[in-house]
């Protein structure tokens, strides 16, 4: 089993920043790919940021200048440094693991944790 677990969300001032981290732990197969996803009131979970195990990144546009995922390979851990927040990144976040074993994709979601931009 693969449990990941975020933490360091909260409240913050439009223009603020915020670091989240996700700690994974078990089975984890090596060539994972791990990343953040959110999901805002009303709204489809939408993807942020992911980041390969050589450190490869990808982000979405809307978060693109202002959001910055990096890992600790050896301890299992992803952050997301947010910058220059606004209201519009109001979400839930949620931690993603993925790899692809035997042919066939394994994937695994934190409980998310809540960003609440605003003033």
């Amino acid at each position: 089993q693969v449990q990941l677990v975020e933490s360091g969300g909260g409240l913050v001032q439009p223009g603020g920043s915020l670091t989240l981290s996700c700690a994974a732990s078990g089975n984890i197969f090596n060539r994972n790919v791990m990343g953040w996803y959110r999901q805002a009131p009303g709204k489809q979970r939408e993807y942020v940021a992911t980041i390969t195990g050589s450190g490869n990144t990808n982000y979405a546009d809307s978060v693109k200048g202002r959001l910055t995922i990096s890992r600790d390979s050896a301890k299992n851990t992803v952050y997301l440094q947010m910058n220059s927040l606004k209201p519009e990144d109001t979400a839930v976040y949620y931690c993603n693991a993925a790899w692809i074993l035997a042919g066939f994709k394994e994937e695994y979601w934190g409980q998310g944790i809540q960003v609440t931009v605003s003033s």
